[in-house]
């Protein structure tokens, strides 16, 4: 529903874990620190977060956009080094609280499915992952982990 990302506005500190390499069976995860600011739009409908990465170089920036029609949001990502992500991820939260979005899309000349997840919503900390999917869905590798915890 609108404004179900309102738990996201404000400005949070995040540890953040990648896998070195994706797909390829590897447990091999690196770490680094993230910061995050977050603002609503549209009364709620919308947000934005930006989010620096500063031992790694690089910032990105998310857009989510509710669809009053579908009931849906569609997240969209954009990164300082690789630009704008598309498609979007598009999704709602579940009655647990989980929100799941997802899309089809293609890493490194592979046909995915791509699914960002947040889950363990707090007044001060929220968790989020990043999961792709080679065959169709039946099996999943997350690769990117995100455990946020607010500042103010």
């Amino acid at each position: 529903m609108t404004n179900d990302f309102d738990f996201f506005v404000g400005t949070w500190t995040s540890r953040q874990r990648r896998l070195r390499r994706v797909l390829a069976g590897s447990d091999d995860w690196y770490e680094f620190p993230g910061r995050t600011r977050c603002w609503a739009l549209l009364s709620g409908a919308g947000n934005v977060d930006e989010v620096t990465f500063p031992t790694q170089g690089f910032s990105g920036v998310t857009l989510r956009l509710f669809d009053p029609t579908t009931r849906e949001w569609s997240l969209y990502w954009a990164s300082s080094t690789t630009g704008l992500s598309l498609p979007p991820v598009v999704g709602r939260f579940g009655p647990d609280g989980r929100g799941v979005f997802s899309c089809d899309d293609v890493y490194e000349g592979v046909p995915i499915r791509v699914n960002y997840v947040w889950s363990g919503i707090t007044d001060d900390s929220c968790r989020w992952e990043q999961e792709f999917s080679a065959d169709g869905g039946a099996t999943w590798e997350t690769n990117w982990v995100a455990e946020f915890t607010r500042t103010s």
